[in-house]
């Protein structure tokens, strides 16, 4: 069955985890990231709710109504899991134990910073624990949609209140996946489906090619046989 938008995205993520990392995936999109950790890959993920080594979203059949993550899904466990209370876990975040932390975003710049936790007159929830993980991760993802309602998201200046300040390391979106840099955005694989016309017109900031650019197979992203994962141009 072909992978939609936001479960390639979600893949996609899963793919730059490593083995020991300690990993936070946030509400929304980025716990689809759960689903899709290669089997090889040994590490564990961390909820702000006070949970360490949570495991995929949970089935039907898996629904234990104790074990939820931070956005109130129910989750499964890895062997080894450890419960604690929240004021614990975000020491854990603060004190910069978190190797990776995965967030979706209402805008990203081009300078690494981020907005995703208010639009101005809008009734919101909050920020959750956002902001302690954009400062106290060592590497933030964000994934997300390329654009909401056809605007662009990935911007040359944030215009929402800002979350964090020039900690974004990599976006993730449908259309391609960019690292920022000391230089700027550059982007770094055209994913399947997408091409770099459409990528210039979805985003309003800058960015550089990278010189290795790939595109991605969709057939090999969702476990094809053929094709290498990524063809450079």
């Amino acid at each position: 069955m072909a992978l939609k938008d936001k479960e390639l995205i979600a893949w996609r993520i899963a793919q730059e985890l490593k083995d020991g990392d300690v990993v936070n995936l946030g509400i929304g999109l980025p716990t689809l990231v759960a689903n899709y950790i290669p089997e090889e890959i040994q590490l564990m993920l961390q909820s702000e709710n006070g949970l360490l080594g949570m495991g995929a979203l949970a089935t039907d059949a898996q629904v234990d109504p104790d074990i939820i993550n931070a956005g109130n899904q129910h989750i499964t466990t890895q062997k080894g899991a450890s419960y604690f209370h929240s004021a614990d876990s975000f020491a854990m975040i603060r004190g910069g134990h978190v190797d990776v932390t995965v967030l979706g975003a209402l805008q990203v710049d081009e300078l690494g910073n981020i907005a995703s936790h208010m639009v101005p007159g809008k009734m919101v929830p909050g920020m959750g624990g956002a902001m302690d993980l954009i400062a106290g991760a060592r590497r933030v993802i964000v994934a997300m949609l390329h654009t909401a309602k056809g605007e662009a998201k990935i911007l040359k200046e944030c215009s929402l209140p800002l979350t964090g300040v020039g900690k974004v390391n990599m976006i993730v979106t449908e259309k391609a996946v960019m690292e920022v840099t000391s230089h700027g955005l550059v982007l770094k694989e055209i994913m399947p489906g997408s091409t770099l016309d459409d990528i210039f017109a979805t985003t309003e900031a800058s960015f550089f090619l990278a010189e290795n650019l790939a595109l991605n197979d969709r057939k090999t992203l969702e476990g094809g046989e053929d094709g290498d994962q990524a063809s450079n141009f």
